[in-house]
């Protein structure tokens, strides 16, 4: 299979590099916007998977290679490799178009982790995985705040800036968490069930958190400050007073259909997270915001619902996703840091600060909890990785300019690099389990 996507992409990139070599050929042959739209977008999404098989071919979570693949596309690569080809393809026009799929892609990823969040694993180990949400989350935080003290401009643009910054460092990426997980065989072990709860709670702490900060940014006057606590708190009891048991109720009805054909829940579920998405952007917060909520909302262990979640994280992951990378890779600049050293000082400085606390953070929580120092640096290890979730924050904070270009591809190279090391690390002889029994103790 790999093979085939490999020669598939050689053929593309061939059929294009010949007509870029003719004056202006491309141009010719992707006059149309439309067309060239659908070439940008169909090549992004090869593109990024190919680099994702290939990057678990060397061992590492597909989600390097598919951010690698949106780097590829930042103006500071593509556009000095082959300039004809980023100018005649990803004009203003389609890098518009991409952006708005983008934020589609991003309602429903956002949607599937409030929708995947369960307390179970909470109520068991309710101790433990409170102190470790706690420790991976506030160390870092912390840190992240001083950071920018000294960094200055170089960083932040904002009077809140810091508390974003300091936010974006102490994020974990539930996904590629679970994928890396599944991927050592640890996701049904005692330690992986902690380690994925723990990601969860602090992942929901962490979106509550940016809405505080949002609300912080944008809100300037008090009359508008008091509309959206009124309408937030509206919207709460709403959520739970009537969608909360009209969501059960239609999951039961589905429930009972079986496989029949005619079951509304998948196109409820697609509204639902798209009007909770603009209510939130009406409101003046991030649409994620909304839909992280109504995935909350949704009746859990519903077959029905997964069965619908399932169809929708599919198209999410192989069409979306990458295409939201894309944009990621757009905006990114590498010659922000340009010569200066003092760039890429801080650049070492942050990336050590990130990994280090969040380790120690998690562990010393663990440690608190009563696990092992062995279990607990491996338990701080996996809650280091950031990955997509880490490049959302960061977008949203380019977005809103609580975070200048520098700081915005600092923080993309934080996630690239720490989910990266997030395999490695385990594989470190001291955090090995000897014997792999002791894996599944806690």
């Amino acid at each position: 299979m790999t093979l085939s996507i490999l020669t598939a992409a050689l053929t593309t990139a061939g059929v294009i590099g010949l007509l870029a070599a003719h004056h202006g050929a491309l141009t010719q042959a992707v006059r149309d916007p439309l067309a060239r739209f659908l070439l940008a977008a169909g090549a992004i999404v090869l593109l990024s998977h190919l680099l994702g098989a290939l990057a678990t071919r060397v061992g590492q979570p597909k989600v390097v290679g598919e951010i690698l693949a949106g780097l590829l596309l930042c103006p500071s690569l593509l556009g000095q490799w082959w300039p004809e080809l980023r100018h005649a393809v990803l004009t203003p026009d389609v890098v518009s178009s991409l952006d708005t799929i983008a934020q589609l892609g991003l309602v429903f990823f956002v949607y599937l982790l409030g929708a995947d969040l369960d307390g179970a694993g909470l109520r068991n180990q309710r101790k433990a995985v409170g102190l470790v949400t706690t420790g991976s989350l506030l160390l870092p935080f912390a840190v992240g705040v001083l950071i920018t003290v000294p960094a200055g401009p170089m960083l932040v643009s904002h009077p809140v800036s810091a508390l974003f910054f300091g936010l974006a460092l102490a994020i974990t990426a539930l996904p590629v968490l679970a994928r890396i997980l599944t991927e050592l065989d640890l996701a049904s072990t005692p330690t992986g069930a902690l380690v994925l709860t723990s990601a969860a709670v602090g992942d929901a702490v962490a979106w509550l958190g940016l809405g505080a900060i949002l609300v912080s940014a944008g809100i300037g006057r008090t009359a508008d400050l008091l509309i959206l606590v009124t309408a937030t708190a509206a919207l709460a009891v709403l959520s739970i007073v009537c969608v909360r048991p009209a969501l059960a109720a239609l999951a039961a009805r589905a429930a009972g259909q079986g496989n029949r054909r005619g079951t509304v829940l998948p196109a409820v579920l697609v509204f639902g997270a798209l009007a909770y998405a603009a209510a939130t952007q009406a409101l003046g917060l991030h649409p994620i915001i909304g839909a992280f909520v109504f995935g909350l909302l949704l009746p859990r262990h519903s077959p029905a619902v997964g069965a619908a979640n399932e169809h929708l994280r599919g198209f999410t992951s192989v069409a979306l996703l990458p295409l939201f990378f894309a944009t990621v890779g757009l905006k990114t600049s590498f010659e922000s840091f340009g010569t200066d050293p003092h760039a890429w000082l801080l650049l070492a400085v942050v990336l050590l600060a990130a990994m280090v606390t969040k380790v120690l953070g998690a562990a010393g929580g663990a440690m608190l909890g009563g696990l092992g120092r062995r279990q607990a640096l491996r338990i701080g290890t996996l809650m280091n990785c950031r990955g997509v979730t880490e490049l959302i924050v960061a977008s949203i904070g380019l977005r809103l300019h609580l975070v200048n270009e520098f700081g915005y591809t600092l923080l993309v190279l934080v996630a690239l690099m720490t989910t990266a090391l997030a395999g490695p690390l385990l594989r470190i002889r001291a955090l090995r389990t000897d014997p792999i029994s002791d894996m599944r103790k806690i």
